[in-house]
């Protein structure tokens, strides 16, 4: 992480990014001199603290919505500038020029509308703000101002947007925003391809930049819905090999269905994997190291260890559970899918849901081929999407009575139209379980 922020802090220290300075991209004919003309004055803002305060700035790009906070109370000009230039659309059809991979992206010149003068991108914008302290810290997400080398009062329209942590940085730009939403977007971003002088070779656009008021803090999703309203809700879990829905179980696991409705509608489980695969036993997902996008900071203040609910529900074929540590309240994302009777875990995994249609998709992936328990080639889990029946319909995915699910019998209902009789498996113990689990959340 040293090593990335002092490539970047030399790259910053190039003439603006990196970017050819005017005199390396014109070259005008000898004149006779000319009067220096006088500096401009710097911008100051005549908007008020009370009408810079709570905004966020929202960048509809060609990689995804971006969303920013903006730090009035540490850089009070520079939001008042950068909301200026967004009013008036200034950065619309502007691009992402300047990327360092997992490092940080640069846009917001005005030059790069046009793509005629992309050797000139990087040195449009500038000198029009005063050095401000700003929020301090170049941490992950943190929305900075670009300078002219070796002029802290040169900042303007154009900024950067920190993908990783970037010290070296800190003291010697203005941090003025921070990302709460698509901080997926900015590292793919800066994934893109580049030339040798670290300028995208494709067109990442900002389409549109508008200002609004941060929205008041909300209570969580399915924070406020009663037991049988939650019954309302099913999961589509829309896989590499198919789909496969699951019913939920809220009158024995309410916060795990809570957690798990949570998450999926927040794309939390877009894009993992289903890493580990023990024949006879289950299929598990929901590794976040599995992941292959970056979880934006909303996301990831949605992932927090659940207390246990252990119930009655018997591990069978289909049942969905949760995977945890040792820790019994360690489980967050991680769940699995019973593909054959397992009374050594029952009471001691937390059961809150099961298949209703696609266990031929759980027989497929348990069927992949594997090295050690992890499938090859990845059996990849797109998203997953949560659907809602209203309560005056009926069909045929409603969800089982509470007196289906006893604690003598198997779950009924939909379970029992594929459910076939399993010779006893092996009993494995607690410890060997929760091991496996471990290996499952760290690797």
């Amino acid at each position: 992480m040293r090593r990335m922020s002092a490539v970047i802090l030399a790259a910053l220290c190039t003439a603006v990014l990196g970017a050819p300075s005017l005199a390396q991209v014109r070259k005008p004919a000898p004149s006779a001199p000319t009067p220096v003309p006088k500096s401009a004055p710097l911008f100051t803002t005549p908007l008020s603290p009370q009408e810079l305060a709570g905004k966020q700035a929202v960048l509809e790009t060609t990689a995804g919505r971006i969303v920013i906070d903006l730090l009035a109370d540490k850089a009070p000009n520079h939001v008042g500038y950068f909301i200026k230039l967004a009013k008036e659309g200034a950065y619309d059809g502007t691009t992402f020029h300047r990327l360092i991979k997992h490092g940080i992206i640069q846009g917001g010149d005005p030059l790069s509308k046009d793509a005629a003068r992309a050797a000139e991108y990087g040195t449009g914008g500038l000198k029009v703000l005063a050095f401000e302290p700003g929020a301090g810290s170049h941490g992950r997400g943190a929305v900075s101002s670009v300078l002219v080398p070796s002029n802290r009062d040169s900042a303007g329209a154009q900024f950067f947007i920190c993908v990783t942590p970037q010290a070296a940085l800190d003291g010697q730009y203005t941090v003025f925003g921070q990302i709460v939403e698509g901080i997926g977007a900015v590292t793919q971003i800066s994934e893109a391809p580049v030339d040798a002088n670290g300028r995208a070779t494709e067109r990442i656009v900002i389409r549109s930049v508008t200002i609004r008021d941060a929205p008041p803090a909300s209570v969580d999703a399915f924070s406020t819905e009663t037991v049988a309203e939650l019954t309302q809700y099913r999961a589509v879990l829309e896989t590499g090999l198919g789909a496969i829905t699951i019913e939920f179980f809220p009158e024995k696991a309410p916060n795990h269905v809570r957690n798990f409705l949570r998450l999926a509608s927040a794309g939390v489980y877009d894009r993992m994997t289903f890493h580990r695969v023990v024949p006879g036993f289950m299929v598990q997902t929901g590794f976040l190291g599995s992941k292959q996008v970056v979880m934006d900071d909303g996301q990831q203040k949605l992932v927090r260890n659940l207390q246990p609910e252990f119930n009655d529900v018997a591990h069978d074929k289909g049942i969905v559970s949760m995977a945890r540590l040792e820790d019994p309240a360690s489980a967050n994302t991680s769940f699995f899918i019973v593909t054959a009777r397992t009374p050594a875990i029952d009471g001691q995994y937390t059961a809150f849901g099961r298949v209703v249609d696609g266990m031929r998709v759980v027989d497929a992936i348990e069927q992949a081929p594997r090295e050690g328990e992890a499938p090859t080639p990845r059996i990849e889990l797109v998203r997953v999407r949560i659907e809602k029946r209203e309560q005056a319909q009926c069909g045929p995915w409603g969800p089982a009575s509470a007196s289906a699910r006893s604690a003598s019998a198997r779950p009924a209902g939909a379970l029992s139209a594929y459910a076939r009789s399993a010779p006893a498996r092996p009993r494995r113990s607690s410890k060997s379980v929760v091991g496996a689990a471990a290996v499952s959340r760290t690797r």
